[in-house]
């Protein structure tokens, strides 16, 4: 801020409150044109652009969390102190075959997991709740012999259920979950490239936030709402994507996993291991 003091002879003051202001209305005047509206037809086209993309069929979305640095808060104790020995705060998101973002969520501390984090958003109880207005489950969509639900997919941080689909864990695991595992991490992996190509664009997100939570929110906000504005207009640069400074994984929490989520994942397993939904080259990738 002392930067932009001197270069536009504005005190910090004046700078502090045209950030906030321009912050907002970006946020109420962007995002709408950028974040899409939910409807069976959107989740349709979007597992539609998953399955050409990734090979994953029944895929809505990829889920994604990374800690975003901060100077410690006043009065906050260890509540912002991750595993990684910075302060951060966590910011959530759910993004489409083409690395745009379906929602984000600025929703817990530092030191909280994936599985917490996860179930403290907006989206997780919106997914529960069955608000989300994705479509029922259906076979025909990708030639499966029964109707098989729509779901998410996720890394080890989160947890299983009928919703989110997560790796088999463990080294010493069959075949067929080895294929399985190969086949979700394409689809995973789109999380991980949207994360790149922000913090790439956005440089602010390499170094601490040295501003209060609030302001830090609705700049990681606004970023998340510029990156769909470029996205549709910058392409795809595979160099924005291969390294995310200043972004880190969460950490990974222990999950109660339901029999009804399990036997859904092992038909997937099943699926792709199938003459009809196998890849000619996934047993040399595995």
């Amino acid at each position: 801020m002392t930067d932009l003091q001197f270069q536009f002879r504005i005190s910090q003051p004046s700078i502090s409150v045209i950030i906030r202001q321009v912050c907002k209305a970006i946020w109420e005047n962007v995002k709408p044109i950028c974040f899409p509206e939910l409807s069976e037809r959107f989740w349709l086209e979007t597992a539609t652009e998953f399955y050409e993309k990734t090979n994953f069929p029944h895929c809505l979305g990829a889920i994604g969390g990374k800690h975003i640095r901060v100077i410690k808060p006043e009065a906050s104790g260890s509540l912002y102190y991750n595993y990684k020995n910075y302060f951060s705060i966590l910011l959530l998101e759910v993004c489409d075959a083409s690395y745009k973002f379906l929602f984000v969520d600025i929703v817990a501390y530092g030191k909280s997991s994936d599985s917490t984090v996860f179930k403290e958003s907006v989206f997780f109880k919106e997914l529960q709740n069955n608000m989300l207005k994705d479509p029922p489950p259906q076979g025909s969509f990708t030639g499966m012999a029964e109707p098989m639900p729509f779901v998410f997919v996720a890394d080890e941080g989160f947890g299983l259920s009928t919703h989110v689909l997560r790796p088999y864990s463990g080294k010493c695991i069959t075949v067929k979950k080895r294929v399985f595992n190969y086949r979700l991490s394409r689809a995973r992996r789109n999380t991980e490239c949207s994360f790149g190509i922000l913090a790439n664009k956005w440089r602010i997100l390499h170094r601490h936030l040295n501003v209060d939570l609030t302001l830090c929110e609705d700049i990681i906000k606004v970023c998340c709402v510029l990156h769909n504005f470029f996205r549709d207009r910058d392409g795809f640069q595979i160099e924005d994507t291969l390294t995310i400074e200043g972004l880190y994984d969460l950490e990974y929490g222990n999950e109660v996993r339901s029999q009804k989520a399990i036997k859904l994942r092992d038909k997937f397993s099943d699926y792709f291991v199938s003459e009809e939904g196998a890849l000619p080259w996934q047993m040399d990738r595995i």
